[in-house]
């Protein structure tokens, strides 16, 4: 639907485009079209019977522009370009300290990609914002109703593209990349997208305005000018603005038309509020984003005969809704702004307001830490018919600005004594250079008053040179002059109730956990244990919040201890935001946990290891046997599921941790961990042969496989396994790999198949081979992690490494030895200390012993000539004297009875079941013997 030509208030400026068009192009046509086609856009919104008022996002002249308005005529609607759903976290507002931001959030998605979860939107919100000014004088203006008009956020997903990666950035957004920012990667939602939407434009403007980005051109040729314009020029020019970014897009984009549906379904909210609330729209005002003022749809306008736009049902999903804080850094990361433009902006306002006596609308409680002005009154705004204001606005020429010296060398004063802070060696004459440079730059760039851009420019080429010292730049230190990254926060009553919780259940602390420092809190559990309830709770929060959230100093809780003293480092007002989105999952950080745990088990990357791991979180931090034994039947579920062994040594390491613990703390194991016992043998004997044959399964994969079927096999047996399971799994394995080959090595010698002097044979002829002497330190890799399985092997490891050492030539040893550690290093690194310690009881300690040193597997043993003493004679038999106890229980164990009668030396008696035990196993009681003699 195209609007008919003006004939009246924009004629001439209309004839006198048209005749420029022909003289600068040599024709009228294209130009022509473009340059006409914004004044009858301007025209179009102009008389329109509901007054459109456009905005820009974070614009000091917006902001003006809008008190002004609002305080020579207030409205009794407002029409907000804002999502239609989060209308009741507005009232919130004024619990809390600018800029926050509204969120809508949700985790259990119905109706959208699974992979899209959790989705989040959010809309920031700062002072130096036209559509904070309407929404505080809506809230606090009796009889004054506020209308959100855009589409809500189930429907910001519902237009967005689908692919199979996860959700795209929404039509209003731009994805945060910086850590620092913290709305993390939720969709950002603004008012009044000003920008071009290609690049050559953008680019085009930068370079004719001399300016390094788009922040920057809008403040010098847009924000100034119109600081202090009346209501008509304001107007108008944004209508301009709009409709020259629009009219001059190469071609139309899926994104087009997603922002054509917006202005449809906002003009359809209106206009059903409007027949449903019987207002006079001369009482109303929509405040939208200039680019949406000029829109050209059908639906435009309350005179149009359009019918209305079709808004489609939302989607099952459920959302949840509150306030997270903000901060000028996260506000331009999201929003791709250049650094510092937040902070200028809000500077920029700041001094504006101070310099044209307004006072703007705050919310009553609003926490700003400043006291609020009376309110004057403003300059009444026209109420006639509109004149034209663009002609005289484009004809006339820039207004220049003094030279505030005052200011300019306040701003020298200070950056060159906060650049001293950090490190610079700034002088007075450092400041003097800024001070020039700054009116250089400007001069430049045809504005006689230094702007921030400036004034930063010159500091960076003065103060900064080549050298950066420490963490901050100096463009970082001229943000920090000017206002600083201004960081929000969310008042208590307006925390989710979990927040709440938190909060009140760590007061016994002493500490205000509402500031942004790191606060030191210190638990003496033993002393005070009425503080064991919040170390539970930092615990639990520890596991659901960011790392630096809450982190502990000293004290750890591992499964069967509890430290009986703790420090912990607290920065949860820092980290409000992640603590808010947990009272979104739930009511109490018990329920919350519980839910993630039931998460992670029932995901669809679930596996054995992660469900341990719930398992032991839900008995360190949760204490509910009810919820242990839920996730590890589902441990055992997802083992028996498991066609890899990719998590064996994760798995091992578990459940050993779990069945100690069981053991000491319960007179029986659950269920569930007797099970997982006999499910687990029987599953790795089945892999097993196909692991040692598999290229891509690793060797500590193997060696974890035999640690579980080695370290619970007496267990397993009493569940009712059958060893002979094992026993068929190893005689099916043929591994070729050598480190392999020596973990099934080790495997038949565990399992009684193998000798250990067979073993040692077999290690003598690899080295006596000089074509597998290079490979031996994959054999050597193999047998460390046999150390898993079989740890009993440390002795001979150390055997076969010595006599490598000891019996290869120094050609073969060296090359050699970078591959050894290489492998070690690599494969088997949890197992080395083993080794070490092992080597050293066996090596002697002192550099002399050396010399006269016999390794032990090299000694010859010299066979006794003296004759075994009788089992009647010698300390064996004075041990057994003295404790006869243990005799009668060894041989009540074996079927022996009789009373016990000590024998006299080289007697016998047939009723003595100790000297019948005795005398049938004579080599026992000598090596007794010896033992006690040395």
């Amino acid at each position: 639907m195209t609007a008919p030509a003006p004939t009246g208030l924009f004629g001439p400026l209309r004839d006198q485009l048209t005749d420029a068009a022909a003289a600068f192009a040599g024709s009228p046509d294209a130009l022509a079209g473009i340059l006409t086609g914004m004044v009858d856009d301007v025209d179009r919104a102009l008389r329109e019977r509901l007054e459109i008022f456009p905005v820009c996002h974070h614009s000091p002249a917006s902001a003006l522009a809008m008190a002004r308005r609002l305080r020579a005529r207030p409205p009794k609607v407002i029409y907000l370009e804002l999502c239609e759903d989060l209308r009741p976290l507005l009232d919130e507002l004024r619990n809390c300290r600018l800029p926050v931001a509204v969120q809508a959030f949700a985790t259990e998605l119905d109706g959208f990609p699974a992979e899209w979860s959790p989705l989040s939107v959010v809309a920031p919100i700062t002072e130096a914002s036209a559509e904070y000014q309407a929404v505080a004088y809506a809230l606090d203006t009796p009889g004054v109703e506020l209308v959100l008009v855009d589409r809500s956020t189930d429907h910001v997903f519902q237009w967005t593209p689908r692919d199979d990666t996860g959700p795209a950035p929404g039509p209003d957004s731009a994805s945060a990349d910086d850590d620092t920012a913290l709305h993390g990667d939720a969709v950002g939602v603004e008012i009044g997208d000003l920008r071009p939407r290609f690049a050559e434009l953008e680019a085009h403007l930068l370079h004719h305005g001399k300016v390094r980005h788009w922040s920057e051109w809008w403040d010098q040729y847009v924000e100034r000018p119109l600081a202090d314009a009346d209501h008509d020029t304001y107007r108008q020019v944004m209508v301009l603005i709009g409709s020259l970014f629009r009219r001059l897009r190469p071609s139309r984009s899926a994104r087009d038309e997603r922002d054509e549906d917006r202005e449809r379904h906002m003009w359809t909210r209106m206009r059903q509020h409007l027949a449903e609330s019987g207002a006079d729209p001369a009482d109303c005002l929509y405040v939208c984003g200039a680019f949406h003022a000029a829109s050209r749809v059908e639906q435009f306008g309350l005179d149009s005969t359009a019918p209305d736009f079709p808004i489609s049902p939302r989607t099952g999903t459920r959302w949840r809704y509150g306030l997270i804080p903000s901060s000028h850094s996260a506000i331009e990361a999201q929003f791709g702004l250049a650094p510092g433009t937040v902070s200028i902006a809000a500077a920029n306002w700041t001094a504006a307001v101070a310099r044209t006596r307004l006072t703007p609308y705050r919310l009553a409680g609003q926490r700003t830490g400043k006291k609020g002005r009376r309110a004057r009154a403003a300059a009444p705004a026209a109420t006639g018919p509109a004149t034209d204001r663009l002609s005289g606005f484009l004809a006339a020429p820039p207004v220049l600005d003094e030279l505030d010296e005052a200011e300019l060398r306040g701003w020298c004063v200070d950056i060159v004594r906060l650049a001293r802070r950090n490190g610079y060696l700034a002088s007075t004459a450092d400041a003097i250079a800024v001070f020039e440079t700054s009116i250089l730059l400007a001069t430049m760039r045809n504005r006689a008053r230094p702007t921030p851009y400036d004034f930063a420019d010159a500091a960076v080429t003065c103060i900064e040179k080549d050298v950066v010292p420490r963490r901050r730049d100096v463009r970082r230190l001229c943000e920090i002059l000017l206002g600083g990254d201004r960081v929000g926060q969310v008042g208590y009553d307006s925390l989710p109730p979990l927040a709440r919780d938190v909060l009140d259940r760590l007061r016994p602390l002493g500490l205000d956990l509402e500031r942004r420092t790191v606060q030191r809190a210190l638990l003496d559990l033993r002393a005070d244990p009425a503080l064991a309830p919040c170390s539970d709770l930092l615990w639990m929060l520890r596991h659901l919040l960011p790392a630096d959230a809450v982190r502990p100093i000293m004290g750890e809780r591992r499964l069967g201890h509890r430290s009986e003293q703790e420090s912990w480092d607290l920065a949860l007002g820092r980290n409000q935001r992640a603590l808010i989105e947990l009272g979104y999952e739930g009511v109490t950080v018990e329920q919350v946990l519980e839910q993630r745990l039931r998460r992670a088990v029932r995901g669809p990357d679930a596996t054995a290891a992660r469900a341990l791991a719930a398992v032991e979180d839900a008995i360190r931090l949760l204490d509910s046997p009810r919820l242990v034994d839920e996730l590890g039947a589902r441990a055992v579920e997802l083992l028996a599921a498991e066609r890899t062994v990719d998590d064996a040594p994760e798995v091992l390491r578990r459940i050993r941790r779990l069945l100690a613990h069981h053991r000491t703390t319960t007179p029986a194991l659950p269920a569930w961990c007797r099970t997982f016992v006999t499910t687990g043998y029987a599953h790795y004997c089945t892999l097993l042969p196909t692991a040692f044959v598999d290229e891509s399964t690793g060797v500590r994969q193997v060696g974890a496989m035999l640690g579980f079927l080695f370290s619970m096999e007496s267990l397993a047996l009493s569940l009712g396994c059958d060893r002979s399971q094992l026993e068929l799994a190893v005689a099916q394995a043929h591994p070729e790999a050598p480190a392999k080959l020596a973990l099934l090595w080790a495997a038949r010698h565990q399992l009684g198949l193998l000798p250990l002097a067979r073993l040692r044979e077999q290690c003598a002829e690899l080295l006596a081979n000089p074509l597998v002497v290079p490979a031996f330190p994959q054999y050597l890799s193999g047998f460390v992690h046999a150390l898993e399985p079989v740890p009993g092997l440390a002795p001979f490891v150390v055997e076969t490494m010595s006599s490598a050492f000891a019996g290869l030539p120094d050609p073969v040893l060296l090359p050699w030895l970078p591959t050894l550690i290489t492998t070690l290093r690599e494969h088997g690194p949890e197992l080395v200390p083993l080794l070490v310690r092992e080597a050293e009881r066996t090596f002697p300690a002192t550099l002399p012993a050396l010399d006269a040193w016999t390794p032990p597997w090299a000694a010859t043993p010299t066979p006794s000539t003296a004759p075994a003493p009788s089992p009647g004679t010698g300390p064996v038999h004075g041990l057994l004297v003295a404790h006869p106890e243990a005799v009668d229980a060894v041989a009540a164990l074996l079927g022996c009875s009789g009373d016990w009668q000590p024998l006299a030396e080289g007697g016998t008696s047939p009723g003595d079941g100790a000297s019948v035990l005795l005398a049938a196993h004579p080599a026992t009681a000598h090596a007794v013997a010896t033992l006690l003699a040395d």
